[in-house]
């Protein structure tokens, strides 16, 4: 008789086969997340040459040179305002628009498809078609206006770098709408309608409803789209790339804008490393404290 080929193998063996499923997935994590963020930290802390050779450790000599720096202030707050105005509009936007979306009506999937677009389209694309549309010479805005008799002649929308900057943000907001709102839609969908049925029957109306019972089913659809919308922001490059490359003077740049710069047009490559590490680490402190405040409200 042959004997059982598991019972050959040694209880180490028999302990570890469980977890080699996962390997290649723990091989390819290590490969392009853990070596790069360390490969990061390491320029972070080292005195690097413009062609990207690591000289020596610098300690928080590279982060001393960018805190020193004019613009980093400015770079830092319109990264919290393109952060906060965004995710925070685009959220609460894209929660209505879920809502919406969720009730029977007739066209509703040629409206949801519609509301897919902004997503599926590429944000090069997005920025460029929002950089005509602003266009003071021959933006379509302003070619709208003036056939509809509003104007009379052309209007400049980007008067100043703030103007630019809200642009920028609306940009933002509308091409972020969509992830939210589909995120929040398929939460929406799971909600047992019998929910609904006994607080109609008991009474209550639609803000009750939506307060009693929407809002705490589609929570962890909520908190997931918020998190995951907060990094996505956070590090969007292509819509302010795109519309003003951060200029007049570093006046709309933002925190992954202001490191590209620095590391391929002023080669200062150690310092954009520091600054790549100040944003993982507001982004981490971030999501840490949004995810443990909403898991302490979900317990209470």
């Amino acid at each position: 008789m042959k004997k059982n080929s598991s019972a050959n193998r040694s209880p180490l063996l028999r302990q570890v086969e469980p977890y080699l499923w996962i390997a290649p997935s723990v091989i390819l994590m290590c490969i392009f997340i853990i070596v790069p963020i360390g490969t990061v930290f390491r320029m972070a802390f080292s005195e690097v040459s413009k062609t990207g050779k690591i000289r020596g450790f610098a300690g928080f000599g590279n982060f001393i040179d960018v805190m020193n720096n004019a613009e980093f202030s400015t770079v830092l707050l319109n990264t919290v305002v393109w952060t906060i105005v965004v995710v925070v509009l685009s959220t609460v936007l894209g929660f209505i628009l879920a809502l919406l979306l969720n009730n029977e009506f007739k066209g509703r999937k040629i409206a949801r498809a519609i509301v897919v677009f902004p997503w599926a389209t590429t944000l090069v694309i997005q920025a460029s078609v929002w950089k005509f549309i602003i266009n003071t010479d021959y933006g379509a805005l302003n070619t709208l206006l003036k056939s509809l008799g509003i104007i009379s002649s052309n209007v400049n929308w980007t008067p100043s770098p703030e103007a630019y900057f809200a642009w920028e943000i609306a940009c933002g907001i509308f091409v972020t709408i969509p992830f939210v709102c589909f995120t929040v839609l398929s939460g929406l969908q799971s909600i047992d309608a019998s929910y609904y049925e006994a607080a109609t029957v008991d009474g209550a109306g639609y803000f009750p409803q939506l307060f009693n019972i929407t809002l705490p089913l589609v929570k962890d659809s909520l908190t997931v789209a918020t998190v995951l919308n907060i990094i996505y922001v956070f590090n969007s490059f292509p819509i302010v790339w795109t519309i003003t490359k951060g200029d007049p003077a570093y006046q709309t740049d933002t925190l992954v804008t202001y490191l590209y710069k620095l590391a391929f047009y002023n080669g200062k490559q150690g310092e954009a490393a520091a600054v790549s590490v100040i944003g993982f680490t507001i982004l981490l402190i971030c999501a840490s404290v949004y995810m443990v405040s909403t898991l302490r409200k979900g317990d209470e």
